[in-house]
């Protein structure tokens, strides 16, 4: 008896993941991988912004704060690279939690806290991405 469970899409999702605390990003790659998203993880921008030359992603799950680069410029790439792609901003932050991040990146679909548990993180991966990949594929 298979133990998995079924995919969330079809033909997986394509996430890129930027966040500095490699094991909080392990943790959230993972845990979407098990629902069938393919994750590419980076943990500073310049990576960031590689992935985003050389491939094709319906969601970026971007955290704002990052030890190396400057999370509004992923932001910004992502938007004129991939205008499809749903961003989702994570940050613990208290700068942005006044909604202010609206008005310094238009891209943001929305804002979460780093400690949003990964299921809940997946499932809004999954809102936000399936209206992307419709509109990307």
């Amino acid at each position: 008896m298979d133990t998995q469970p079924a995919p969330i899409h079809p033909c997986p999702l394509r996430v890129l993941l930027v966040q500095s605390q490699l094991e909080l990003g392990r943790v959230w790659q993972r845990h979407m991988q098990r629902q069938g998203v393919s994750v590419e993880l980076c943990r500073d921008a310049d990576a960031a912004l590689e992935a985003l030359e050389s491939q094709v992603f319906d969601v970026v799950v971007l955290d704002l704060v990052l030890e190396e680069g400057n999370g509004l410029t992923v932001a910004d790439m992502a938007a004129f690279r991939h205008p499809q792609a749903s961003v989702i901003c994570v940050t613990d932050a208290s700068f942005f939690s006044d909604g202010s991040i609206f008005n310094h990146c238009a891209t943001a679909g929305l804002t979460l806290n780093r400690t949003t548990p990964p299921d809940e993180l997946t499932a809004i991966v999954a809102h936000y991405g399936e209206r992307s990949a419709a509109l990307g594929r």
